[in-house]
């Protein structure tokens, strides 16, 4: 039975993208007032017709997470929370991904020097470096 719920809600969720997106393609940009309006009732989103999408100032618009989680509670699925950021004072998802995610540079130079063939390059000025011996 949890499969088949699983099931159910993935095929919901790709049917709320889908309306998502043609939310914001069909909407009616007006361009005297600076906002766009949906065009028609989208009622997996509650969004009826006439409702202001996109508004210029001091306006937030409908957030999809938002209408997910809705849905999630009626489905009865736990939808795992966003991982929150590192704090800045940590450095950030850079720092993060530098140490936790990607292999030292040691390492990474050492697997380059280990592939790449060694060519001896002819020495410049006969190794004599720039200077000019006299």
């Amino acid at each position: 039975m949890i499969a088949s719920n699983t099931e159910k809600w993935i095929e919901f969720r790709k049917e709320l993208k889908e309306e998502w997106k043609r939310l914001w393609r069909e909407r009616f940009d007006d361009k005297y007032r600076g906002e766009g309006v949906a065009v028609k009732n989208y009622p997996l989103l509650f969004v009826d017709k006439g409702t202001v999408i996109v508004a210029t100032k001091k306006y937030k618009p409908p957030s999809f997470s938002e209408i997910v989680r809705n849905w999630a509670e009626n489905f009865n699925v736990t939808i795992p929370s966003l991982i929150s950021p590192p704090h800045p004072s940590v450095g950030g998802w850079r720092k993060f991904i530098k140490t936790h995610i990607r292999k030292p540079k040691s390492e990474r130079k050492a697997l380059y020097e280990a592939q790449k063939p060694e060519k001896k390059l002819q020495l410049k000025k006969s190794g004599r470096g720039w200077l000019h011996s006299f």
